[in-house]
């Protein structure tokens, strides 16, 4: 079992920066993949940018290529979104979520507002 618990977010102006957490807890050492994934009103849930745990690789959904950056703290077993230039299309919840060999973890969510 992988536990994920989710920091960061709020309200923030069209331009401003946000840092979104997401730390590992449980059999944190079977995830192969971390990753954060966004849901907004009416929309269907999209991939927003993934890490590997091994190796660093990452992956990026084009809307956010150059705007944000996803990166890890493997001793703290924490992934990090930084988001900068954030636009009124970035609002939704966003979350974290964690690929095992065996399953998929998500975390609860947490609520980014950008304000035009």
């Amino acid at each position: 079992q992988v536990q994920l618990a989710e920091s960061g977010g709020g309200l923030v102006q069209a331009g401003g920066s946000q840092r979104l957490s997401c730390a590992a807890s449980g059999s944190f050492f079977s995830i192969d993949r971390m990753g954060w994934y966004r849901q907004a009103p009416g929309k269907q849930r999209e991939l927003v940018a993934t890490v590997i745990t091994n190796g660093g690789s990452t992956n990026y959904a084009d809307s956010v290529k150059g705007r944000f950056t996803i990166s890890r703290d493997v001793a703290k077993n924490t992934v990090y979104l930084q988001m900068n230039s954030l636009e009124p299309e970035d609002t939704g919840v966003y979350y974290c979520n964690a690929v095992t060999p065996w399953a998929i973890y998500w975390g609860q969510g947490t609520q980014v507002t950008v304000s035009s």
